[in-house]
């Protein structure tokens, strides 16, 4: 049965959480859209996580709580140990869009007046939380959230503040505290007796992680616990919940997904071949500095570089991947501002058709989608069903995830996706992603199992 679900604020996101609960070993879904609800209980008998993938973060209040609303209300009634609202580990956020503070208010009219727990932290990512400010690394410095460069000056959400309780209070009326290192003896009983509508959380270390995921698990007395918080907060209940009682079932479903469906199925994936034939496709509306950086090492590795609204960068792709050129990357060009979020779904749409165009007339079966607001508009418009993920991520950069997609498009189905957010992987990550299709590489399977070949 299910033990904890999650809706993402964008989708590259929910793959990120989706993958800290496959590092535990639990088996987990990320669906695309809210299923009819006989459905939704159907995986509830087969997953032990499942997660919606959203697009809050790029919605104005209104229209965020008309997203999210129905689908809190849904995972509540699969009754999970926690339903997460799972935000960006830089608590990307503002009054105008993305609200965390609307998110809350949502979620505790769902659940209950309950104090809710938000931990934006994630250790591994170089995100901490100190005294209830976040601190963000970069390039090696730690920084406080509102000095580090790529939050300091978004484009979308800029960071005018790193302590959290200040920066959620310009979001709701809702009384936010904090909870610090200094009171963690009794985690839970502090928990129990805060008089606050929220409480952020700081954590330094997986073992602090691992400590309040216990905390927030059985805070529920036997209902769904409501709580807010990045892959950091999937990882600490995940590293809670963890446990050998399901294992085998875990292994006999991974094997089962490993394998072919049916002889017509074996080809299905991405096609077997060598590293230095491999091709593949990136689709980015980042407008990060990391992700010029990534740009400009796949130029400088060969690939071809297109900009859209271009009307033919779909047809310039297929004949150059036709030719021979190692990848493509089709991206929205620079911005000196956020583009509106009507230009944002726009993006999207024109990005997906370029992807659909590419896998309908190539052989090109891996994708790339950078950037965590226009991801979710692409794999909308293609019509993606799930997202599961594969056992790659020791072989790409921390914070970017490579699913197994589901459609009932015969060629997106099966389909690879890489979602990166803007802001994270190695600068050579394209080439790496790119150079992953040789048949010959192997990964370990997150569940802590075997290691499996990549390409089948």
């Amino acid at each position: 049965m299910v033990e904890a679900a999650f809706y993402g604020d964008d989708f590259t996101g929910s793959t990120d959480a989706l993958l800290q609960f496959a590092r535990c070993g639990l088996l987990g879904v990320l669906l695309v859209d809210l299923p009819p609800i006989d459905e939704l209980h159907a995986l509830a008998t087969r997953y032990d996580v499942i997660g919606v993938a959203g697009i809050a973060r790029s919605l104005p209040p209104d229209e965020q709580e008309a997203e999210l609303r129905p689908v809190l209300t849904a995972l509540r009634y699969l009754n999970p140990r926690v339903v997460q609202y799972k935000i960006c580990s830089t608590a990307d956020s503002s009054p105008e869009l993305g609200s965390i503070g609307r998110a809350l208010e949502v979620g505790r009219s769902v659940f209950g007046p309950a104090t809710v727990p938000i931990l934006a932290a994630q250790p591994d990512l170089g995100r901490y939380t100190v005294f209830s400010h976040h601190f963000a690394a970069e390039s090696g410095t730690v920084h406080r959230l509102d000095r580090q460069p790529p939050m300091a000056y978004h484009p979308a959400t800029p960071m005018r503040e790193s302590d959290l309780r200040r920066h959620l209070a310009g979001q709701t009326d809702l009384r936010i505290a904090g909870l610090h290192l200094t009171d963690y003896a009794d985690i839970s009983g502090n928990l129990a007796r805060s008089t606050a509508d929220a409480v952020v959380l700081d954590a330094l270390t997986d073992n602090d992680l691992e400590r309040l995921g216990q905390a927030i698990v059985a805070s529920g007395n036997g209902m769904p616990s409501f709580a807010i918080g990045s892959g950091g907060l999937s990882r600490a209940v995940a590293l809670s919940l963890s446990s050998t009682a399901r294992a085998a079932d875990r292994a006999a479903l991974r094997s089962a997904r490993a394998a072919p469906r049916s002889p017509d199925d074996a080809g299905s994936g991405p096609a077997p071949t060598s590293a230095d034939r491999a091709q593949a496709l990136v689709v980015s509306g980042s407008q990060s500095p990391r992700t010029r950086q990534q740009l400009g090492h796949a130029l400088a590795s060969g690939w071809l570089i297109l900009t859209v609204p271009d009307p033919t960068a779909g047809q310039q792709a297929v004949a150059a991947l036709l030719n021979g050129t190692p990848g493509v990357v089709v991206h929205t060009g620079r911005h000196t501002e956020q583009p509106a979020p009507h230009l944002v779904g726009t993006f999207g749409e024109v990005l997906a058709g370029v992807v659909r165009k590419v896998v309908h007339n190539t052989a090109v079966r891996r994708v790339a989608i950078a950037g965590g607001d226009t991801s979710g508009r692409i794999v909308r418009a293609l019509g993606v069903a799930t997202l599961e993920v594969l056992p790659a991520d020791h072989q790409l950069s921390p914070g970017t995830v490579l699913c197994r997609a589901t459609s009932s498009d015969a060629l997106l189905d099966e389909l690879h996706l890489l979602l990166k957010p803007g802001q994270l992987g190695a600068p050579d990550l394209f080439e790496t992603f790119r150079t992953l299709c040789a048949p010959s590489a192997t990964v370990p399977d997150p569940g802590g199992g075997e290691t499996q070949a990549l390409d089948r």
